[in-house]
């Protein structure tokens, strides 16, 4: 019979490891929803890609260099995903808009729609850093 601190070394062990799977697999099942096919037969991510690729030509170094200082905060873990997906949201735009060139107003329109509120105090610091003014985005910024 196991006692004294190999017992607790062992149960200590269990849940932390049943912990980690959980937060793995969590993380696994959003990735497997926004991959599943949804009723025009593209899943999410799908999308996503289509928007980038349509759109890939019209960006500029200035625009990038803007998207880049915008997912600084974002952990490095998560930050990939979280430039996909803002990107994206900003080719999205830009299709639908028709734009023949990725402009700051997207990049910054397309931020806000595709983060969750929370992220917007990082966005305004850094606009408030790169002297860009706020108030057409306000409107959007309330949405939310």
């Amino acid at each position: 019979m196991l006692t004294g601190w190999f017992l607790w070394f062992i149960l200590f062990w269990v849940v932390f490891l049943l912990v980690m799977m959980s937060i793995g697999g969590f993380f696994m099942f959003r990735k497997f929803l926004k991959r599943l096919p949804k009723e025009d037969g593209k899943s999410e991510l799908d999308w996503q890609d289509y928007y980038i690729e349509q759109t890939r030509h019209l960006w500029h170094d200035k625009e990038k260099a803007l998207l880049e200082d915008l997912v600084k905060p974002v952990p490095e873990l998560f930050r990939d995903v979280a430039r996909q997906k803002i990107a994206g949201k900003i080719g999205e735009l830009a299709l639908k808009e028709k734009a023949e060139r990725i402009t700051e107003d997207l990049v910054i329109r397309g931020y806000i729609i595709a983060t969750p509120k929370r992220d917007h105090k990082f966005l305004l610091k850094a606009l408030k850093e790169k002297n860009i003014d706020i108030t057409p985005y306000e409107h959007l910024l309330q949405k939310k």
